[in-house]
């Protein structure tokens, strides 16, 4: 079979280079790129993108290979109807490895098509590194390439970019370019060009939702036949997506993604929609974990199409979360029906030990603040969200669940579980895991205590329906 490129598929004409890209991994082939594709099929955009390799070990030859052609797969359900499509994606133009290619990557800055910068580098790509200087060729972090770039737009006179930024972090944008000034500062790059940065480049904040499992490794063979060509990149992902960008709105013109019919809102204050995603999409996968998984459930289906923990997740949405929030309540709802349907994707099968990794931090940022929140306006105790951080401490004993987190937080773990009379009150108490002393809140030690004896004696499931019936579980 001959491998995915020009010679077999045909291609928009040559476009130009409108966007650089920092990261050529699954994601953003399957949201960003893929994007791009739909504006350009609706000669929206007209404009095509160069890649840069954030680190030097990369996908660039295996694209280069492929003429820098792939396959997006879009399975699952949207709006209760099955989608399976297969499309070409064809919006990269190239990609560039600064590793091996630094002066290809500078002259990027020449270009006076490329209006935008978007990225992904993982949540610890937006990070500050002291050893970058100016004169490395590269810098090691992806900010310190940013700027390196950004000095050379500045020297040329040019004007400056939209950067958005896709990585999992709170305020996403806001980093980068306190990141960026703080390498133009002690780079000594001047006065002026912090006043371009400032003047001439709009930073946004940005939000990304879409499940994107990858390249279908089980399916592979089959799909390449039915592609009719090979293809070492295909991308499968999930039909549903949003992207929030928190910029000016000027940006529905110059990116017109809404226009293009995609699910993308550009506003002034991401904050509810971060909350919404966090809270509502992550909130509930961190909430069942622990308890599927002592009750020996595996998958997110699994949990979705099992009576008992089916209608623990629909009242954690109705009773615990939603009501904590701030955005419409009819708004919240729907969206919570749209994660629902997300959950029973049949093509995703998302295990759930997958999502237990660094399961504390996860708790920490997307259930603990809606917990206190629920327990300071109500003056009592969330039972779903509290039955979850019981299981959580209890799996992390680790005799029926292998936790998976850092070293540091195994340990508190393992040294507080040598004394089990004690561990609840020990774990609770660490502000290293949570950001504060949790045993401050009142009934909170007790009850979680009480929940894990429970969980000990009757079992998750058992606990579980006990909740469901709306039964008083109290120490």
């Amino acid at each position: 079979m001959k491998r995915l490129s020009k010679k077999l598929i045909e291609t928009t004409k040559e476009q130009p280079i409108k966007i650089i890209q920092f990261g050529e991994g699954n994601f953003m082939r399957g949201f960003v790129d893929w994007q791009v594709q739909e504006m350009n099929k609706q000669q929206l955009f007209k404009g095509n993108v160069a890649v840069v390799q954030p680190i030097d070990q990369g996908l660039g030859d295996m694209l280069k290979e492929q003429d820098y052609l792939y396959t997006v797969i879009l399975e699952g359900l949207l709006n209760k109807e099955i989608i399976n499509t297969s499309e070409v994606i064809s919006v990269i133009d190239t990609v560039i490895n600064p590793y091996r290619d630094w002066n290809n990557y500078l002259a990027l800055a020449e270009n006076d098509t490329i209006e935008f910068i978007v990225s992904n580098t993982t949540e610890a790509g937006i990070q500050y590194n002291p050893q970058d200087q100016l004169s490395d060729m590269p810098q090691q972090s992806y900010p310190g390439k940013l700027t390196a770039l950004l000095y050379k737009r500045f020297e040329l006179g040019k004007k400056g970019f939209t950067i958005i930024p896709c990585e999992l972090i709170d305020r996403n944008g806001e980093k980068l370019k306190e990141i960026v000034l703080t390498y133009a500062q002690d780079w000594k790059l001047g006065n002026d060009f912090k006043q371009w940065i400032e003047n001439e480049n709009t930073f946004c904040c940005s939000l990304v939702d879409r499940i994107v499992p990858g390249y279908p490794r089980d399916s592979a063979a089959e799909l390449n036949e039915k592609h009719g060509y090979e293809d070492q990149l295909m991308v499968k992902a999930e039909p549903f997506m949003l992207w929030v960008i928190e910029g000016p709105q000027a940006l529905r013109e110059t990116l017109p993604l809404e226009k293009a019919g995609l699910n993308v809102i550009v506003t002034d204050d991401m904050t509810p929609y971060r909350q919404r995603k966090v809270h509502l999409l992550n909130g509930p996968h961190t909430a069942m974990v622990p308890l599927a998984l002592l009750a020996d459930v595996e998958t997110v289906e699994d949990v979705m199409k099992d009576q008992d923990f089916r209608y623990f997740v629909d009242h954690l949405f109705a009773d615990e979360l939603i009501p904590m929030l701030s955005l419409p309540e009819n708004e919240l709802a729907d969206y919570a029906e749209q994660i629902k349907e997300r959950f029973l994707n049949p093509f995703v099968h998302h295990m759930l030990t997958s999502i237990a990794l660094n399961s504390v931090s996860k708790y920490k940022a997307r259930l603990l603040p809606v917990l206190l929140d629920y327990q300071q306006r109500r003056s009592e105790l969330p039972p779903y969200m509290t039955a979850a951080l019981a299981a959580l401490i209890l799996s992390y004993r680790g005799e029926k669940i292998k936790p998976q987190d850092d070293e540091a937080v195994l340990a508190i773990f393992a040294d507080a579980w040598q004394t089990p009379e004690t561990a609840v009150e020990v774990i609770l108490s660490k502000e290293s895991l949570w950001g504060q002393d949790l045993t401050t809140i009142k009934e909170l030690p007790n009850q979680v205590q009480h929940y894990i004896e429970q969980l000990e004696t009757i079992g998750s499931r058992k606990l579980i329906q006990k909740l469901n019936k709306g039964e008083k579980v109290y120490a």
